[in-house]
């Protein structure tokens, strides 16, 4: 499965605010075997959002966007997803639901809270959308198409994402050594593997630490063989963690 991965905020751009959703559900789904074919941040621009969505919900099997839920006016993510989708943008009343039961629970813990709320500016999604509850806050998500709507705020988006986590699921899979060496004390190798098994490598130097490798492709059998040789070939000493480097770098002390 190929996803997309688009983040919406304004913040982000400017740098007021880490965007740490999208490293985050990069590495959740491709932990789920998934593969993230696209990562991109866009301001809270109606035209651009729509423009996105438009493009890659007819390129990829599923595009997850996160940020811009909510009430106030820079959240128009919802509206804007319809727009690209060429969906109705409508209150969905399972949505309206929800959103005056989390008022209500709510006012019951704070009743000095003055809440004057519009349900229509959290529960309005694009027509026929599958409504994916908030239990963390206020705005819920959705699913239209192959299309996943989450929350920016990462304590909301993070359990509405394990909620679904099983969709996204593939069968791609990855393998990592470590070594006690740059990555060029490799390379060679790499790219022996690349070429004569198909898979895809990645080496991540740590500056004063060990360089991790990893190999990841679709067949497990293809993927042990090209770890097999791997190993075999490397002209440097792998090892299983990053522990076990330090581990041995403090024996030879």
């Amino acid at each position: 499965m190929h996803v997309a991965i688009l983040t919406v905020g304004n913040e982000l751009l400017a740098g007021d605010i880490e965007n740490t959703n999208a490293t985050w559900l990069a590495r959740r789904l491709t932990e789920d075997g998934a593969t993230v074919a696209r990562i991109q941040t866009v301001p809270d621009d109606h035209d651009v959002i729509a423009g996105v969505v438009s493009e890659w919900s007819a390129s990829f099997d599923a595009v997850v966007v996160t940020g811009g839920l909510g009430g106030t006016p820079d959240d128009i993510t919802m509206e804007a997803v319809a727009a690209g989708l060429g969906r109705e943008f409508v209150l969905v009343d399972d949505a309206a639901e929800r959103v005056e039961a989390t008022i209500d629970a709510i006012l019951e813990r704070r009743p000095d809270i003055d809440f004057d709320l519009d349900v229509a500016w959290y529960a309005s999604m694009p027509e026929g959308a599958e409504v994916l509850p908030n239990d963390e806050g206020l705005a819920p998500g959705c699913r239209a198409g192959n299309v996943y709507v989450l929350p920016g705020i990462p304590t909301e988006m993070k359990p509405m994402f394990e909620s679904i986590a099983e969709r996204f699921a593939g069968e791609r899979a990855s393998q990592e050594v470590y070594a006690d060496a740059p990555e060029g004390a490799v390379a060679r190798e790499l790219g022996a593997v690349a070429t004569n098994f198909g898979v895809d490598v990645g080496s991540y130097p740590n500056r004063g630490g060990p360089t991790r490798i990893k190999l990841s492709g679709a067949d497990p059998a293809v993927l042990d063989d090209a770890m097999a040789w791997f190993r075999e070939n490397a002209t440097v000493k792998l090892y299983e963690s990053e522990r076990a480097v330090e581990d041995a770098q403090e024996k030879s002390e």
